[in-house]
This record gives C-alpha cells, sequence and structure tokens, in this order.
C-alpha cells in the first residue's frame, strides 16, 4: 500500500465525519425553514445524519462488490456504539437510562437484531425483499418517535433540541446556502467513502486480513466517531441522559436504515459469510442483551459498569486480532473468556438486578 493511498484512506474518515456534520447543519436549518419544529427536525433529519457515515460506507462498499466491509461496518459500529462508546462516556459521568427506552427503545432494537439474524441465517444474504422490509421498519419507528414526541414535556423537548444543535432561528439563513451546506455534505460523504473503502481493501490485502476484520474494527470504529464526540460533548454540558437514547437510536438506524437501503441498492443483495453469521452477528446481539441489566440497574450506567464496557470491547477486538492471524494463544484465550470471564460478569450483573428488584418493591 502505498503513501497516497494511507492519506486518501485517513482523509476518508475526516471527509466522513465533517460531511455528515456539514449535510446535518444544512438539512436541519432547511427543515427549519419550511416550518418543521426544532424538536421534529432532531428526531428525524439529525438522527438520520448520525448514521450517514455508516450509510455511504456500506452503499459504496455494496457498489463495489464489497458486502462483507458493508455488513462488518453495521455489526461493528453497533458493538462499538454500546461497549466504546457508554463505556467513555459513563467514565465520564454516570448516565441515566429512562424507562421509556427500557420499556420501548432498547426491546427493538434487539428485536431489530434478531430480524437480521433471521434474515441472515434463511439463505445467507439480505434480499432486497428483505432490505425493503426493513426499510418500512425504520419508517416506522420514526413514525412512532414523531408521534411519541408530541407527548414530550416542553423541558425535555428544549433539551433535544439544544442537543441536537437544531435552532429555532432557521429561517434568518437563505435556503440558498443550507442547500449548498446539503450538496458539499454529500459530495464529501460520497469521497470520503470511496477513499475509505479503498483504503481498506488495500489494508485487508496487505496484512492478509479479510474484509469483514476491517469493517468491524476500523470502519466501524471510524464511523462512530461523530457518535463518539457528541457523546462526550454531552456529557461535559450536563445532558447525560440524552447519550444512551443517541445510542440505541443510531442502532437502529444502522440495521434498519443503513442495510435495509444497501440490500435493496445493491441487485444482489448483502451476502452474509459464515463468520458473520455465526459469530459476529451472535456477539452483536449478545451485547444488547447483556446490556439490559446494566440498563435496569437504578436506571444508571455506572462508572465502573462503564469500565466494564469498554474491557469487553478491548476483549472482543484482542480476539478478532488473534483470530485473524491464527494466533496460537486463540483456544486458551477463548476458553478463558467462554468458561471463565464472561459467566462471572453475568452473576454479577444478576446479583445487581436482584437487588435492585427488591429496593423497588420495598419502595412501593
Amino acid at each position: 500500500m502505498d503513501l497516497l493511498t494511507l492519506s486518501l484512506f485517513i482523509l476518508g474518515f475526516i471527509f466522513l465525519t465533517y460531511g455528515a456534520d456539514v449535510l446535518v447543519r444544512g438539512a436541519a436549518q432547511l427543515a427549519g425553514s419550511l416550518g418543521m419544529s426544532p424538536l421534529l427536525v432532531g428526531l428525524t433529519v439529525v438522527a438520520f445524519g448520525t448514521s450517514a457515515p455508516e450509510l455511504a460506507i456500506s452503499l459504496q462498499s455494496a457498489f463495489n462488490g464489497q458486502p462483507d466491509i458493508a455488513l462488518g461496518n453495521v455489526v461493528g459500529s453497533n458493538i462499538a456504539n454500546i461497549l466504546l462508546i457508554l463505556g467513555i462516556a459513563s467514565l465520564i459521568t454516570p448516565l441515566v437510562v429512562s424507562r421509556q427506552m427500557i420499556r420501548v427503545d432498547i426491546p427493538l432494537m434487539i428485536g431489530a437484531s434478531f430480524l437480521l439474524l433471521f434474515f441472515a441465517s434463511t439463505n445467507n444474504e439480505i434480499s432486497r425483499l428483505e432490505g425493503g422490509i426493513m426499510l418500512v421498519g425504520i419508517v416506522s419507528y420514526l413514525s412512532f418517535s414523531i408521534f411519541k414526541s408530541r407527548q414530550t414535556p416542553p423541558e425535555t423537548q428544549a433539551e433535544i433540541v439544544q442537543e441536537a444543535g437544531v435552532t429555532n432561528d432557521a429561517d434568518k439563513t437563505p435556503w440558498s446556502k443550507n442547500l449548498l451546506l446539503i450538496i458539499i455534505g454529500l459530495v464529501l460523504l460520497v469521497i470520503g467513502s470511496q477513499w475509505l473503502v479503498n483504503g481498506a481493501i488495500a489494508i485487508a490485502r496487505l496484512f492478509g486480513l479479510s474484509e469483514l476484520i476491517i469493517g468491524l474494527t476500523i470502519i466501524a470504529i471510524g464511523t462512530s466517531l461523530p457518535e463518539i464526540a457528541a457523546s462526550v460533548a454531552a456529557c461535559l454540558r450536563g445532558h447525560q441522559d440524552i447519550v444512551v437514547g443517541n445510542v440505541i437510536g443510531s442502532n437502529l438506524f444502522n440495521i434498519l436504515l443503513v442495510l435495509g437501503a444497501t440490500a435493496t441498492a445493491s441487485s444482489t443483495g448483502i451476502h452474509i459469510s459464515s463468520s458473520a453469521l455465526f459469530f459476529d452477528i451472535p456477539v452483536m446481539i449478545a451485547v444488547a442483551l447483556a446490556s439490559l441489566p446494566i440498563f435496569f440497574t437504578g436506571h444508571l450506567i455506572e462508572r465502573w459498569e462503564g469500565g466494564l464496557f469498554l474491557a469487553y470491547y478491548s476483549a472482543y477486538l484482542l480476539y478478532l486480532v488473534f483470530n485473524a492471524t491464527e494466533h496460537a494463544l486463540l483456544p486458551a484465550y477463548s476458553a478463558i473468556m467462554l468458561w471463565f470471564v464472561i459467566p462471572l460478569t453475568m452473576l454479577t450483573l444478576l446479583i445487581f438486578v436482584k437487588r435492585t428488584w427488591r429496593k423497588d418493591i420495598q419502595a412501593n
């Protein structure tokens, strides 16, 4: 891999991040000037923008004939969103998990994850029809979110609007400028995704890594950078209660919108490799399921739980490296994780859930 390819690979990350920000800003201001409320813009346009990098990468890789990158990008991003982003954010300050999130949004995210596994296991691919079903799912979720937003208290609406960066003076900005921002954002996303995918393929070939591994690691973390920055900024501004919602919403968009649109746009759908079907997608589901006890305990993600998230993400990345390089320590490492670390962690979480349940009963 030459220096030019590496430089374009790094620039691809920068273009994706900046392009998504410019696209969201322009689209949000244009939508506001057309009469959409700031809250509605935050729940739709801005929510879409958090998945814009993943969508650009997945579409580009599908058109280039590298479906493993598209799938690895989404699965890896969803794992990183929970373990990495929530881990980092909760180390800064404990994160609040709303009851609405536990009752509705998190079960929907888990349901979407199982839907992906079901589609993938039927014929080792996500067909165009199944992609269309996913798109119907994200439209339904958006409709539900819009309906619920009308019942949101004014003070909560103001908090969401402030966190989304949507202002009420959008009509002061000329529509031509907003349209130009949208065009610039789209161009940066397209160019950045192309450079990033081409660089990822070159890295995979250079080190003998599969495209799936590259998608699960480098690209997944890179496309999650906007969420990481937004989550850290939200914690520092005292809006830690919105961080979990952003992560869960991003995961839903990644599965239903990104994979749905990619499968629909591709003439052959998205092929699912055996490695993704029997390991990576189940790991994504396991992370979503395992997070439920943590979300449930006191409706908070404490600092020690955030540290646990980061430890498991590091362990997951180490497993990917061992597996990709066929390292001699892989069997022993897998056995330790499977028979000791994971069961001990789950037992600890179950104890905390039981204690929380007892406290709730005594309080009522």
